[in-house]
């Protein structure tokens, strides 16, 4: 391999995002590069330690790596994203700078590095499956798969069951004292404070990157100043959907999908023809609130750095 490994600056960034335009196979992927980039490379720095790496030739940028250390835990390192300009591809380049993230991981205290998803920044929960040669490289440099996880897509079509009207239930939730409406940024500590309360701590970066940022939002439902469930979208991507929660005393009552459709109808004005809901739970809920339908797979996988087990 007689590619350079160097350390990129944000000023690389627009190359890096035209990198990936090219070197991202899946359209859906290649199209939302620009937030991709932005959101992994960029964005992320604000939460945790961020690695940019490339490697260049001549100059030229012909592939990169953007890693991370995992906020909650510093001794899991994250490949957040790797790319490789399709010339290039079967020459060493994604190796080489899979082996420097490595390196560079385990010097900030990494004992495993993990080829998945490190929310609340992350662009898909791991490899897709339809990435082989990336599947297969992971193979070969001694990744285990651990875990597999799955995307929901929602047709954003008009006529789709994703967008039908919520005004009825909306009347219903009324009568009950429930306000269903959009979420502003004055309400995120108080939805912060009930998703850490309600369902853990994971969610207080998602829900920051949804409000008050363009191509995202939110919507909550609440009685009496108390919230009771909340749907967000955009926080990495603008395609995606979620986090979402129902506090388990509302669960039963439509507010879970009131919200979601409020949030679909958002994402299908700003032009998106197909939500993503990624790293899904409750499959059968999202199939029967906006005919959502498993269609992304991904493998998560993991390795141990210097010797640790």
């Amino acid at each position: 391999m007689d590619a350079e490994i160097i350390e990129l600056d944000l000023d690389r960034l627009p190359a890096v995002v035209d990198l990936c335009r090219r070197a991202l196979d899946l359209p859906e992927d290649a199209a939302e590069a620009p937030a991709v980039v932005d959101t992994l490379a960029a964005r992320a720095a604000a939460d945790r330690p961020v690695l940019r790496l490339g490697a260049v030739r001549a100059g030229e940028l012909i592939g990169v790596l953007v890693g991370s250390v995992s906020a909650r835990d510093p001794r899991l390192g994250h490949v957040d994203l790797l790319a490789v300009a399709p010339a290039e591809r079967r020459r060493g380049v994604g190796r080489a700078l899979l082996t420097e993230a490595e390196r560079r991981l385990a010097g900030l205290g990494a004992e495993e590095l993990l080829l998945a998803g490190n929310p609340p920044y992350y662009a898909w929960p791991g490899i897709d499956v339809r990435y082989t040669p990336a599947v297969c490289a992971a193979l070969r440099l001694g990744y285990r798969q651990d875990r597999t996880a799955w995307n929901m897509t929602a047709d954003l079509a008009a006529g789709s069951p994703a967008l039908r009207s919520t005004e009825a239930a909306e009347r219903r939730l009324a009568e009950g004292g429930v306000t269903v409406r959009r979420a502003e940024p004055a309400d995120l500590p108080a939805l912060a404070a009930f998703a850490r309360d309600t369902f853990g701590g994971a969610w207080d970066g998602e829900l920051a990157g949804s409000l008050g940022r363009p191509d995202a939002g939110a919507h909550l439902a609440e009685r009496d100043g108390a919230i009771l469930g909340f749907a967000a979208y955009g926080s990495s991507r603008p395609s995606w959907f979620g986090p979402m929660g129902t506090a388990p005393a509302a669960e039963g009552s439509g507010i879970g999908g009131v919200l979601l459709r409020r949030c679909l109808r958002d994402q299908a004005a700003a032009g998106i023809g197909a939500a993503q809901i990624g790293w899904v739970g409750p499959v059968p809920f999202y199939s029967g609130a906006a005919g959502a339908r498993i269609e992304r797979v991904f493998f998560l996988y993991r390795k141990a750095l210097n010797g640790h087990k």
